[in-house]
């Protein structure tokens, strides 16, 4: 019956749709790149064409609109902004940032699976989780921690595996190995939990596959409008069955081990905080949905923004064997001078020319490719877009890393170098000097009062990653049918279209 109604209800459709495209609005002269705008529909047809390039297709559009920012008529009346403009991205992200809040079309999509977590909340909310959160990151007791359980990680589950699978020539996806891997260590950082998602045997673990299956539907509704995807939710059919089923099962999951981690807590009575969790419910905070929320919010960020990120890297260094030696060169310099015996982190401090390989890796390839706000009042952006209460905003990261405007005519060029410049003589060639660039023209990691807290833990664990990895293998990736590169899906993060199959080899 419903398919039935859905038949005849498209029937009736066809004439006001051939009415729509036949008397179409013209584009302004101003933005003739733009897509045309139909009545009631917007740019939907073009949005729709373009579904499965949108990144590259935004970029094609932000680079012909003269200011790198553009308006599109959506459907329905809606207007949404998209920018790759650093002055734009600065008004929205710091000068004036209580206008650009997540907002109610955000926090509805993602409150299933995030709750009221820091990502998915604004105002006093907010502010008060990231009160929380900034003092607990700040600590070196949980920088030494985050040292001890990547390093047991790499060294105990990572290198068994990759030595396994060069001693026995098999193929392994790197991007799933990097994605067990990461999974590992923030469920141990975060909820003091060992999934052991990354054996010789490549379990199903049902936590991990839960959380996963939760994300990319979650990301998927995005792309829906929202009456859409509410109303398969309220009849519990397709993809909201099955979000609503990992759903419970993650935050079952998660509030059980909130449960036990207050039970030794308060048995112990001697708060030995190593874990995010524990430090949350030692400081005082009991209420199980707050830190609930918060400790999946964290997991989510630590989980897929690392492996994203060392997933494309590696590609990349397979790609650029210059820079790859150039690397290596590093790793043992590093290894064998005398401010590495300080310990890891004095170790991935020395390592310049690969924090610059993986800033310029995440240029190309950011782990969060876009990222929105909405905007509570009216405003006129630095550019002149008016922006109307109500109305989404977008800063399009991955965009911004192909503007020849930001980064040269050189832009497609994987070169490290452009974060570095000469330092001082160290013994027998001068030492790297790392050179960063504003956060506004550079927000892999956001910026302004919401820049990502965790960000000098993600390098720390990606260095103790890279050198681990480098300086005992060579990654070959299996050559991709036609030769193309591989496809960054955007999901909530960039991940690659078909996994890194790679070729796993000693070096002598």
């Amino acid at each position: 019956m419903f398919l039935e109604l859905l038949t005849f209800a498209s029937l009736l459709l066809l004439p006001i749709l051939f009415f729509l495209f036949k008397f179409s609005s013209h584009p302004n002269p101003k933005t003739s790149n733009l897509p045309k705008s139909y009545p009631i529909i917007g740019t939907f047809p073009s949005l729709y064409k373009n579904h499965h390039r949108r990144l590259q297709w935004f970029t094609d559009l932000l680079r012909s609109s003269p200011s790198n920012t553009f308006t599109l008529h959506h459907s329905f009346g809606r207007h949404w902004v998209v920018t790759a403009n650093p002055t734009v991205v600065q008004h929205i992200l710091k000068t004036n940032f209580p206008n650009y809040q997540k907002g109610e079309a955000s926090r509805s999509t993602l409150a299933d699976l995030l709750g009221d977590g820091i990502f998915n909340v604004d105002g006093d909310n907010w502010k008060f989780q990231r009160q929380v959160s900034s003092h607990e990151f700040n600590t070196k007791s949980l920088r030494k921690f985050v040292e001890q359980v990547v390093d047991t990680e790499l060294s105990d589950r990572l290198i068994p595996i990759l030595s396994a699978s060069a001693a026995n020539n098999s193929v392994l996806d790197f991007q799933d190995i990097l994605q067990r891997f990461a999974f590992d260590n923030i469920c141990r950082i975060a909820f003091g939990y060992d999934p052991d998602y990354l054996l010789p045997s490549l379990p199903e673990a049902k936590f991990a596959v839960a959380f996963d299956d939760a994300v990319q539907i979650s990301s998927e509704r995005f792309g829906l409008p929202h009456p859409v995807w509410k109303l398969k939710r309220a009849l519990g059919i397709g993809s909201e069955k099955r979000l609503r089923a990992v759903v419970s099962e993650v935050r079952e999951f998660a509030n059980t081990i909130v449960r036990e981690k207050k039970r030794d807590l308060s048995e112990a009575n001697a708060l030995e905080s190593a874990d995010l969790l524990s430090r949350f419910l030692s400081s005082g905070h009991s209420d199980e949905k707050f830190v609930t929320d918060i400790v999946i919010s964290f997991t989510l960020a630590g989980r897929d923004t690392t492996s994203a990120a060392l997933t494309w890297f590696f590609w990349l260094l397979s790609q650029n064997p210059r820079v790859e030696q150039e690397i290596l060169k590093e790793i043992n310099d590093t290894a064998s001078s005398e401010s590495a015996a300080g310990g890891g982190y004095d170790e991935v401090k020395e390592m310049v020319y690969t924090h610059a390989a993986l800033c310029e890796s995440m240029r190309l390839y950011p782990p969060v490719p876009v990222d929105s706000k909405q905007a509570a009042n009216d405003d006129i952006l630095p550019d002149g877009t008016k922006v109307k209460k109500g109305m989404k905003v977008t800063y399009h990261v991955y965009a911004m890393g192909r503007m020849e405007e930001i980064w040269g005519e050189d832009w497609a060029e994987y070169r490290p170098e452009r974060w570095l410049e000469r330092g001082e003589e160290r013994g027998t060639h001068k030492k790297w000097k790392f050179v960063g660039r504003d956060t506004y023209s550079y927000p892999v990691f956001q910026a302004g009062p919401r820049i990502c807290l965790g960000k000098e833990m993600a390098f720390l664990q990606m260095k103790r990653v890279v050198s681990g990895v480098l300086k005992r293998f060579k990654l070959v990736p299996r050559e991709r049918e036609g030769g193309d590169e591989p496809e960054l899906l955007a999901y909530l993060t960039g991940k690659m279209k078909g996994g890194l199959p790679v070729t796993v080899l000693e070096r002598a």
